[in-house]
C-alpha cells in the first residue's frame, strides 16, 4: 500500500530492502517501478539512489527485533534453530561485528589477553548481521538448542527446589502502607522493567492495598532506558500522584546502574529514606557500539547512588551474572533482584500475593517464581550462593581472576609464543622484555613501576603472535574451544565456520573479501594446518607472501627498533611518553581491511607521540646547554 501512495504521488524509483526478499507473493501489487532487494545491499542502494535526482524512496521492510523475541517467547514467530558464538580467543576486539550489526547483544568480554567480543544468548535476537563482520572468530551452530542451566545449585542435599529452600528462611519485617511508599524501577528496554511495576500493581490489588504505576518507557527499544514509578498504600486517598517525586521513592530496584544514576532517578532518592538494590552487573550501551575501547562508567554509577541514598541502604551486586547462571537466561535478573528487594524487608507486600501476581500474569509462571526465589536466597547468604555457583561449569563462573603479575604475565605470553611457533620464537620475546625491564629499572629503582616493562610485554607479544592462517586454525581446534560449544549446546548440532580465504573468496564493490560459511569439515581440516605452522614465514609459506602477512612481519621488527632506540635516551621524564608510545600496538586489531584502517591510524598516532618525545628531548638538551 505504501509503495502504490508514494508511486501515485510520482516517486519513482521505489526500493523495498528487506532480510526475507523471498517472501512476497509473486502477484503482490507493488506500485510502479518498485524492486526488491536484500537489506544487505542497503548501503549499495543508498549510493545509487543518491544519484537520482528525481524524488526516489527506500522501504525497509523487517520486523522489530524486539517484537521478534516477544513473538518467539510465544511461539508465534519462527526460532531458527540456529546461534552465533564467538571464538574469544580469535577476536581481536576490533568492533567491526558491530559496526555491522549495531546489535547490544554482541558485549565486550574481558580477558587476560585484552577485550574481546561475546554474544549474549539470552537477548540475541538472531538477526545474524554481526556474522558479517570481518573476523573469522565467528562460527554458527545449527541444529541442537541451548543447554539448561547447570541445576547443581538448584537443588541442596535434601533435593529442595528454590522455592522450597526460600520458604524456609525467616521472613523479613514488612513496612507499613500507612504513609504512601514509592518504588522507582529503572532498566533498560526488552529485559522486562515493565514487568515487575506490573506484578507490584497486581501484588498491591491482591493484598487490598492501592497501587498506581507510571512507565516512563520513551523509544524503549532494546537497551533504551525505562523507568517505572510505583506508588502504593493502604487506600487510593493516599496517592496524590502516579510519579514518584523528588526525594519520594522509598526503594529503588535499578536493574541496570547506568539507568539507576541518571539525574532523573538521583533525583527521587534521599538519604536515610530511600533503599536500593542495584544490578552491577554491565549492560552494553550504544557507546560500545561505536567505540570498542568504552569504558563503563560501573563504580562512579553505584557511587552517585550511595552519595544519594547513604552506603548502609545501597546493595549492589552481580544479580545479572547469578541469575542467568541459575536460571540460564538474563531475562531472570529482574524478578530476582524484584526477591533480593523483599527479603531485605523493602517490599512492603506479602510474598503471598506476589506470587501469585506472577502466576496471573501467566508467562513463564514457574521461572520467574524461582527467579524471585533464588532473589531471597542471595539476600539472606549472598556470599554462599556465589561459593555454590563458582562450583559450575567454567562458562557459568561468576568469579573474577586475580590480576597477574608482571612475572607471570611474561611466563604465560612465553608459553603461549611456544604453542604459537617454537622455544626460540619465544625465548626471543622473553630476552627482549628483560632487556627493557634492565634499563627501565635504572631509571625507576628496584621498588619503582615498571610501566614500561608491562607495555612492552603486552604489545610485543600481540605484534608476534599476530593471527595468521595457522593461529587461526590452531585456535580454531583448540579442544578448550570445543568444550565450550559442547558446555553451551546440546542435542544434534553443527559448526560452520564464517571465513574469507583470500585464495577461495570473491571481493565486494570496494574491493574487500566476502566470508562464506563453511560446514564441519572445515574442523577437520584445521588441526592439519596449525601443524603447518612451522612453515610461518619461510619461502615455503603459501600465505606468507601476501602484504597483510609481510607487514606483519614488518611491524615486529620495526617495534623492536623504536622500543631499543628510546631505551638509549631513557629517564624519568621521557619514561611516560615512551610507555605510551609502547602501546601504539593496542590499536591495530582486526583481520584483512578492518587491520589495515587501524594500523593506518596507530602509525598517525605513533608518528605524533615521537614528534613530541623529539621535542620534548631537544628542549631538555637546550636547558642542558
Amino acid at each position: 500500500m505504501i509503495s502504490r501512495q508514494i508511486a501515485a504521488e510520482g516517486v519513482n524509483p521505489i526500493v523495498v530492502v528487506t532480510d526475507e526478499p523471498d517472501k512476497y507473493a509473486a502477484d503482490t501489487e507493488w506500485g510502479a517501478g518498485v524492486t526488491i532487494r536484500h537489506r544487505t545491499e542497503l548501503d549499495a542502494v543508498q549510493r545509487e539512489l543518491r544519484e537520482i535526482k528525481s524524488v526516489s524512496a527506500i522501504i525497509y521492510d523487517q520486523t522489530c527485533a524486539s517484537e521478534k523475541r516477544r513473538r518467539r517467547k510465544r511461539g508465534a514467530y519462527p526460532d531458527p534453530a540456529k546461534r552465533t558464538v564467538i571464538n574469544e580467543s580469535v577476536c581481536e576486539g576490533c568492533g567491526d561485528c558491530s559496526a555491522q550489526s549495531n546489535c547490544l547483544s554482541v558485549e565486550p568480554l574481558e580477558t587476560e589477553l585484552g577485550r574481546k567480543r561475546q554474544i549474549n544468548q539470552s537477548t540475541c535476537n538472531k538477526d545474524f548481521s554481526c556474522v558479517q563482520g570481518f573476523c573469522p572468530s565467528f562460527v554458527t551452530v545449527e541444529g541442537g538448542q541451548l543447554k539448561k542451566p547447570n541445576k547443581a545449585v538448584a537443588k541442596n542435599s535434601h533435593q529442595q527446589t528454590a522455592l522450597e529452600r526460600a520458604n524456609a528462611l525467616p521472613s523479613p519485617t514488612l513496612g507499613s502502607l500507612a504513609q504512601p511508599f514509592g518504588v522507582l524501577v529503572t532498566g533498560i528496554g526488552g529485559t522486562g522493567v515493565v514487568t515487575v511495576g506490573q506484578i507490584l500493581a497486581m501484588a498491591a490489588h491482591v493484598a487490598g492495598k492501592a497501587c498506581t504505576v507510571l512507565d516512563m518507557s520513551g523509544l524503549a527499544q532494546k537497551g533504551g532506558p525505562v523507568m517505572s514509578h510505583v506508588r502504593l498504600a493502604d487506600s487510593d486517598e493516599h496517592i496524590f500522584s502516579t510519579r514518584v517525586g523528588t526525594g519520594a521513592a522509598d526503594l529503588l530496584i535499578g536493574c541496570d546502574v547506568l539507568v539507576a544514576a541518571s539525574k532523573d532517578a538521583v533525583s527521587r532518592m534521599s538519604q536515610g529514606r530511600t533503599h536500593a538494590v542495584v544490578n552491577a552487573t554491565l549492560a552494553p550501551t550504544a557507546a560500545f557500539v561505536k567505540n570498542p575501547d568504552w569504558v563503563y562508567p560501573d563504580a562512579a554509577s553505584v557511587e552517585a547512588i550511595r552519595n544519594a541514598c547513604g552506603d548502609d541502604h545501597v546493595d549492589a551486586l552481580q544479580a545479572g551474572k547469578i541469575a542467568t547462571a541459575l536460571m540460564g537466561d538474563s531475562i531472570a535478573t529482574n524478578m530476582f533482584m524484584l526477591g533480593y528487594a523483599w527479603q531485605r524487608g523493602w517490599v512492603p507486600l506479602p510474598e503471598s500475593a506476589l506470587m501469585l501476581a506472577i502466576k496471573l500474569n501467566g508467562v513463564s509462571v514457574d521461572f520467574n517464581q524461582q527467579s524471585f526465589a533464588w532473589g531471597r536466597l542471595a539476600a539472606h547468604d549472598l556470599a554462599a550462593l556465589e561459593q555454590s555457583l563458582n562450583a559450575l561449569s567454567p562458562a557459568q563462573v561468576i568469579a573474577f581472576k586475580r590480576k597477574q603479575s608482571l612475572d607471570e604475565l611474561i611466563t604465560h605470553r612465553t608459553e603461549f609464543l611456544t604453542q604459537y611457533q617454537n622455544a626460540g620464537y619465544a625465548e626471543r620475546y622473553r630476552s627482549f622484555v628483560e632487556r627493557v625491564r634492565s634499563d627501565e629499572r635504572r631509571v625507576v629503582g628496584e621498588g619503582g613501576s615498571l610501566q614500561l616493562t608491562e607495555a612492552v610485554a603486552r604489545y610485543l607479544f600481540k605484534l608476534m603472535a599476530y593471527k595468521d592462517e595457522y593461529e587461526v586454525a590452531r585456535l580454531h581446534s583448540d579442544p578448550a574451544f570445543k568444550a565450550r560449544i559442547a558446555s553451551m549446546f546440546e542435542g544434534d548440532y553443527e559448526i560452520k565456520y564464517h571465513l574469507a580465504p583470500p585464495l577461495l573468496s570473491k571481493r565486494d564493490d570496494k574491493g574487500h573479501l566476502i566470508k562464506q560459511p563453511y560446514g564441519s569439515w572445515v574442523g577437520k581440516v584445521f588441526p592439519i594446518l596449525a601443524k603447518l605452522r612451522f612453515l610461518r614465514g619461510s619461502v615455503f609459506d603459501p600465505f606468507g607472501h601476501t602484504e597483510e602477512r609481510k607487514s606483519e612481519r614488518a611491524l615486529i621488527e620495526q617495534y623492536c627498533a623504536t622500543i631499543t632506540s628510546l631505551c638509549t635516551s631513557l629517564d624519568d621524564r621521557t619514561l611516560p611518553l615512551v610507555a605510551e608510545i609502547a602501546r601504539i600496538p593496542e590499536e591495530i586489531r582486526g583481520y584483512g581491511h578492518v587491520k589495515e584502517r587501524h594500523l593506518h591510524n596507530a602509525k598517525e598516532k605513533e608518528a605524533r607521540l615521537l614528534a613530541q618525545l623529539q621535542a620534548a628531548l631537544e628542549k631538555t638538551d637546550l636547558h642542558a646547554a
